[in-house]
C-alpha cells in the first residue's frame, strides 16, 4: 500500500479529504470533501508522485448528496485539469472484503496533523448493507490510527493485495467508538455507472462487462429504440426475478448496473445484453407509433411512448363462463373451453349450483389444455357476471389433489361478461389497438373517499387518459361503487381491486380516509409494481406478485394477497355472447 501511487489528497476550501485515482483524469472521493466546490478550487495532489505537483480538478458527477452526513449519494467524482501519468486503483470483487476470516482492510487519509497521510486498519463488521448504502467498518485493533476527518473519500482497500472494495464515507462521532462507514463499490456505482465496467462482477468476466458497457453507450445515444430501462431489467430476470426498485431507474446504465450486482438470477446479465442488442441493432422504424393521448404536468401534451419491439405475448385463454341459467336463483350456467387459432374449442358446460363451481370448473381446466399447443400462452380467463367480479377465483385450489392456487400456477384475470358483445367490445379492441405500442401502464388510482366524481372519471377515461383503472376497495364498496360501474362502462380496458373490503371506513373527512385505508397503501404498491410494464403483459407479472405473497411469511398481510385483475382483450377472446353448447334449463 505504500507505494500505491493512486492515492491522492483532496483539499476544497479549509475542507481536506482524500481520494483516490480510477483512470488518467478521474478521482474519487466523497461529496461532502468538495461540499464546497462553487467557490474554491479544488486541489488534488499525489503524496508518492510529489513531482507531478498540484492538480486543479472540478466535480464532473455528483451522487446526489444533499448536505447531512447521512444522506445517501455521498460521491463525487472529479476531473483532473490535466491526465496523470499514474496507475489507477484496481478494484477486487466486491465479496471478498466479507470473506472469513475477515481480512484486514486499510485506508489512507489525511487526518489534522498528517500532512503526507497515514493509514487506519479496519475490518468490515458484516455483509449486510445498513440502509441500503453503507458497509459497516471496525477497527481492527484498539490501538490504531482512528478514521477521522481526513479519511473522507480514502479508499479502503485488502492489505494483502491494495485492490479497493469501497471508499470511507463516515467515522462515528462518539471518541470513544472506534468504527466507521464506507461506500461498497457497487453502491458507488449506482451513481456513477462508469465506474461498473472497473468492478469483477460475480460470474462476470471482463469481457461480458465491456460487452454491456458497449451496448448501453450505443444505446445511450438513441434513447427512443430502447424504451423504459425497466422493461430491459424485466426481461433479463423474469416474473420471479427481484421487482424494480422503487422510484425505476435513473437510466439505462442503472438498470444494467443493477442486474450485475444486485441480481443472484442465473442467465440475467446475458439475458440483458442479448436484448439490448437485439433493439440497438436493428434499423430503426420511422413508421408512426400509437402515442398515448394523456397529458404531462402542466398541461403540455406527454411524450409517446416508445414502442415496443418484443412481440406481445400471443396469449392462449381458457375460457371459464358463468353466467344466469334461467333455472333458478341458485343455479348458473358454467361453460369451459379452450382458444386455440381464434376459435374456441369447447370441453364441458352444465347447469350448476355455485357451490357446485368450483370442483367442476377445476376438472374441466385441466381437459383443456389438452386443447392448447405445448408452446402456447396460457391464460385462465373468467368471464363473470357482474354480481360474481369480486369472486376468489384466483384462490380456487389448482385440483382436488393440489391445494396450489389457481392464480399462482397460471397467469389468471376475470372480465365483465356484460362488455363481451355490441358497442362495449368494439370500443375495447379500439383501446387495446393503442395499447400496443405502450411499453408502460398509465395508472389512475380511485383512492376511498374518493373526491373524483363519477363523471369525471368516465371523462378521464373515454379520452385515454389511463390505462389501469386502480380501485382501493371492492366493487361493492359504499365509498367506491358508482366509480367502478364507470370504468366498466367507459371501458377501461384494465381494472384492479383488492378483494378485501378498505378498513378505512368510518368517520372522518375524506383525507383522513385515505390516511387510514389499507387500500391507498395497495395502490401504492400496485403503481410501483406495475406502471413501468407494457398492458398486455400484466397478466404474467400479476401471477408474480400472487406467487410472492403466497410464499410470503405472513401471506394473509401482504399487499397483494387478494388481488383481483380485470383484464380485458376483446382480440384474445372469440366472442363469447355466443349460443350455449345446449340449452341452459334442459
Amino acid at each position: 500500500m505504500s507505494s500505491a501511487h493512486w492515492h491522492a489528497r483532496v483539499e476544497c476550501g479549509r475542507d481536506t479529504g482524500a481520494g483516490f485515482l480510477v483512470s488518467d483524469r478521474h478521482v474519487l472521493t466523497c461529496a461532502h470533501v468538495v461540499r464546497n466546490s462553487g467557490g474554491p478550487a479544488v486541489a488534488v495532489s499525489f503524496p508518492h508522485r510529489k513531482d507531478l505537483g498540484t492538480v486543479g480538478a472540478a466535480v464532473g458527477a455528483h451522487g446526489g448528496w444533499d448536505g447531512r452526513g447521512d444522506d445517501p449519494g455521498d460521491l463525487a467524482v472529479l476531473e483532473l485539469d490535466r491526465p496523470v501519468p499514474i496507475a489507477p486503483a484496481g478494484f477486487a470483487p466486491p465479496d471478498h472484503a466479507y470473506a472469513e476470516p475477515r481480512p484486514r482492510l486499510v485506508a489512507y487519509g489525511f487526518p489534522r496533523g498528517y500532512e503526507e497521510g497515514t493509514l487506519a486498519e479496519y475490518r468490515a463488521t458484516a455483509a449486510q448493507l445498513i440502509a441500503d448504502e453503507w458497509i459497516q467498518l471496525e477497527a481492527w485493533s484498539a490501538h490504531g490510527q482512528p478514521l477521522a476527518a481526513g479519511f473522507s473519500g480514502a479508499a479502503v482497500a485488502l492489505a494483502d493485495s491494495g485492490l479497493v472494495v469501497g471508499m470511507v464515507a463516515a467515522a462515528a462521532r462518539a471518541a470513544d467508538v472506534r468504527n466507521g462507514r464506507m461506500l461498497p463499490a457497487p453502491v458507488m456505482a449506482r451513481y456513477w455507472p462508469r465506474l461498473a465496467e472497473l468492478i469483477p462482477a460475480p460470474g462476470q468476466g471482463r469481457a461480458a462487462r465491456q460487452r454491456l458497457r458497449d451496448l448501453v453507450e450505443r444505446a445511450e445515444k438513441d434513447p427512443a429504440r430502447t424504451g423504459a430501462p425497466e422493461r430491459l431489467y424485466l426481461d433479463a430476470v423474469g416474473p420471479l426475478g427481484p421487482p424494480v426498485p422503487p422510484g425505476g431507474f435513473a437510466s439505462l446504465w442503472s438498470a444494467a448496473w443493477y442486474v450485475l450486482w444486485e441480481v443472484d438470477v442465473p442467465g440475467a446479465v446475458e439475458r440483458f445484453a442479448d436484448r439490448l442488442s437485439g433493439l440497438v441493432d436493428v434499423p430503426p422504424t420511422h413508421g408512426p407509433t400509437h402515442a398515448a393521448s394523456h397529458s404531462a404536468p402542466g398541461g403540455l401534451p406527454a411524450p409517446p411512448a416508445a414502442p415496443d419491439r418484443r412481440p406481445a405475448p400471443a396469449w392462449s385463454p381458457i375460457l371459464v363462463e358463468i353466467a344466469r341459467s334461467g333455472a333458478g336463483g341458485d343455479q348458473v350456467l358454467v361453460e369451459v373451453s379452450a382458444c386455440r387459432d381464434g376459435r374456441r374449442h369447447p370441453v364441458g358446460s352444465r347447469t350448476l349450483t355455485r357451490g357446485q363451481v368450483r370442483p367442476y370448473v377445476q376438472e374441466l381446466i385441466d381437459e383443456a389444455f389438452g386443447q392448447l399447443s405445448p408452446d402456447a400462452a396460457e391464460l385462465i380467463a373468467f368471464v363473470l357476471p357482474r354480481e360474481w367480479l369480486n369472486e376468489p377465483v384466483a384462490h380456487w385450489a389448482r385440483s382436488a389433489d393440489d391445494p396450489t392456487p389457481l392464480g399462482c400456477s397460471y397467469p389468471l384475470v376475470v372480465t365483465d361478461r356484460s362488455r363481451h358483445a355490441g358497442g362495449l367490445r368494439h370500443q375495447l379492441a379500439r383501446k387495446w389497438e393503442r395499447l400496443d405500442g405502450k411499453a408502460t401502464t398509465a395508472v389512475h388510482r380511485v383512492d376511498c373517499g374518493a373526491d373524483e366524481k363519477p363523471g369525471k372519471l368516465r371523462f378521464r377515461l373515454r379520452r385515454d387518459e389511463a390505462d389501469l383503472a386502480g380501485f382501493a376497495a371492492p366493487p361493492k364498496s359504499a365509498c367506491l361503487n358508482a366509480h367502478f360501474d364507470v370504468s366498466l362502462n367507459a371501458p377501461a380496458p384494465v381494472l384492479l381491486w383488492p378483494r378485501a373490503e378498505c378498513r378505512g371506513h368510518g368517520a372522518g373527512t375524506d383525507a383522513d380516509l385515505r390516511t387510514r385505508c389499507a387500500g391507498s397503501t395497495f395502490l401504492d404498491r400496485l403503481t410501483e409494481c406495475l406502471s413501468h410494464l407494457p398492458p398486455n403483459e400484466l397478466p404474467l407479472h400479476v401471477l408474480a406478485l400472487r406467487e410472492i405473497a403466497d410464499a410470503d411469511d405472513e401471506p394473509d398481510r401482504h399487499w397483494a394477497r387478494d388481488m383481483q385483475l380485470l383484464w380485458d382483450d376483446p382480440r384474445c377472446f372469440p366472442d363469447v355472447a355466443a349460443a350455449p353448447l345446449r340449452s341452459p334449463v334442459s
